[in-house]
């Protein structure tokens, strides 16, 4: 079982025109609505991978009643925490037209203290113990900046391991509870070490300098350039086949739930890796928020590049890894 931990969950709405007009008057050729939140998203890619998930976090209103019917309709669990205030709304604006979309999101719900403490005591007491507890996204009003610290040292304490997915102070908070995994993006590396990584080497140096802070496998995702995974015992790099982008959104989330499912079957980094790497672009290939499809994603495995890179400090080097 992976357990998926959401603060900020979103009704995500996904509104299509065709020719967007700045200053004028636009009519939408078509809406959808998607469960939103990053971990939400993550239990949704390990449902549609086959995987047991649970997914937990706040809901509140008549939005967040519509979140539980959509996740309800996809057979994805979930155990949310009623919360007094409205369930917020992301929207998402696909100009068909040019293929770009833009994306506004919502501040959230503030949580007060006792919501937030119904919402621990929860978390504290979810049994039997999951192989993996993925915590993800953004920290909505009234929830203290160092809340994923605390939800990685109390899983840590009951043997569960974490992974954090998160950003800015969020993340600088949470690894100083060393997770037993973490996923930046390159620019959210750069924040979080102080320094811009503007090359491949850099960045398989950033990901050994966060192992050696204490993370266990240290992952930095590089958009369609794939990803650089590191841990005490090895470092690899897998990369995607070209493929033509439909919609970037929760393809992060996508490559969480791979190394989720893996990692929480036993497996080793390398297979992990290229199942993230095809559940991420298997995402982008999908509209709005719909994340990858299994179809696609066992398309895409046998065309996943891996390759193995040394942990010495002086080397640089990538080799084949195999298949």
């Amino acid at each position: 079982m992976i357990t998926t931990v959401t603060l900020n969950p979103s009704l995500d709405r996904r509104i299509t025109v065709d020719g967007l007009k700045v200053d004028e008057s636009n009519r939408w050729t078509g809406l959808r609505l998607y469960a939103g939140g990053k971990g939400i998203d993550v239990s949704r890619a390990i449902h549609e991978m086959g995987g047991q998930t649970m997914a937990y976090g706040f809901i509140g209103g008549r939005e967040g009643r519509t979140l539980e019917i959509l996740l309800d309709e996809e057979g994805v669990p979930f155990s949310f925490t009623p919360i007094e205030q409205e369930t917020r709304t992301n929207f998402i604006v696909l100009d068909t037209r040019t293929s770009r979309q833009t994306i506004i999101n919502a501040p959230g719900p503030r949580i007060s203290k006792r919501e937030l403490e119904r919402f621990l005591k929860k978390l504290r007491g979810v049994y039997p113990s999951p192989e993996l507890m993925v915590a993800s996204g953004s920290v909505p009003p009234g929830v203290p900046v160092d809340i994923y610290r605390t939800i990685v040292a109390e899983a840590k304490k009951r043997g569960i391991r974490t992974v954090l997915d998160a950003a800015g102070r969020w993340l600088e908070e949470g690894i100083k509870a060393k997770p037993y995994l973490i996923k930046p993006n390159v620019h959210e590396a750069e924040e979080l070490l102080k320094t811009e990584l503007p090359t491949e080497e850099a960045i398989t140096k950033a990901t050994l300098t966060l192992v050696k802070k204490g993370i266990e496998i240290a992952v930095i995702s590089r958009g369609k350039d794939g990803i650089v995974a590191a841990s005490k015992n090895g470092i690899f790099k897998a990369v995607p086949p070209p493929v033509k982008v439909r919609s970037a959104v929760g393809a992060g989330d996508s490559t969480v739930a791979g190394f989720a499912l893996k990692l929480a079957q036993g497996e080793p980094l390398i297979e992990a890796c290229r199942l993230a790497v095809a559940m991420g672009t298997a995402a982008v290939l999908t509209p709005g928020t719909e994340l990858c499809h299994k179809a696609d994603v066992e398309k895409l495995l046998p065309q996943i590049e891996v390759a193995k890179g040394s942990i010495k400090p002086r080397a640089k080097t990538f080799f084949p890894a195999g298949n």
